[in-house]
Parts: C-alpha cells; structure tokens; sequence
C-alpha cells in the first residue's frame, strides 16, 4: 500500500491553511512566527512530495534554502521582538507601530 501523491498534497494545503488562519486571525507575535514557520514546511512538504514522486532531486535542494530562510526569519524576527517588547513592554501587533512614518 503506498501513499499517493494527491494525500500529500491535501496535507500540505491543510497545513498552509492552518498557518494562513493563525496569521490573519492572531495578535500575538509569536503565534504569528509559529504560523509563519508552519507555512513553510507546508512548502517544503510540496517541495518534498513532488521531488519524490518525480524522482528529482531538485526539489530537497530547494527546501534546504527554505530551511535556512526560516532560520534567518526566526532569529531576525526574534531579536526585532525582543527589542521592540523591551521598549513597549507588549506583544501584540497592534502595538508595534514603531517602525511606521
């Protein structure tokens, strides 16, 4: 019995979904991060589904480069936070208009 590629596919778009909601539907920063990241391996899983069913490699060359993407992000995003949580003392986004105008 071997899983098709159309189930791969259905999880990855559940997953992508997931994090689309967390982002638009949150206010804390790092559930937005979470949802963000969750995005992502949503992607790779695609990447990875079709490299695999393909039989090219092209795709596990390419999640590689969004892995490290997300790391940067992630600790970009986190150092932004910390600094900017050290000045407003909140988590929210709707506080984090400090790069505005």
């Amino acid at each position: 019995m071997t899983i098709g590629l159309n189930a791969y596919l259905l999880v990855s778009a559940i997953l992508f979904f997931v994090g689309v909601a967390g982002v638009i539907t949150r206010k804390n920063i790092f559930i937005i991060f979470m949802s963000i990241e969750l995005m992502l391996n949503a992607v790779n899983l695609t990447f990875v589904s079709f490299s695999r069913f393909l039989n090219n490699m092209s795709g596990q060359a390419i999640v590689f480069l969004v892995i490290a993407v997300a790391a940067a992000e992630a600790a970009i995003g986190l150092s932004i936070v910390i600094l900017i949580f050290k000045n407003k003392e909140s988590l929210s986004v709707d506080d984090f208009d400090v790069m505005k105008g």
